[in-house]
């Protein structure tokens, strides 16, 4: 079996030989997958006060679902429109 050479730090974060920085960084195209990645992702920031509330995502999406029932059941007043 080969025996691994250790590697340090800086020599890890160096960039290989075979690869030309200057070709990668011309043909690279910034954000290229990020409208992507954004219609797949539904992040919502939580007040710092409200998340020490909760264990878990699952049970802030119960909480959430139980706030539509209840809006579904007092009327559609104070409805956001986006």
């Amino acid at each position: 079996m080969k025996e691994r050479a250790k590697v340090t730090k800086r020599q890890a974060d160096e960039l290989r030989p075979e690869y030309d920085l200057t070709a990668l960084l011309k043909s690279g195209v910034r954000g290229k997958h990020a409208q992507e990645y954004a219609a797949g992702t539904n992040l919502v920031l939580i007040e710092p006060e409200i998340y020490n509330e909760f264990g878990t995502s699952k049970e802030v999406n119960d909480a959430l679902r139980l706030v539509i029932e209840l809006r579904k059941i007092g009327g559609r007043r104070g409805r956001r429109t986006r």
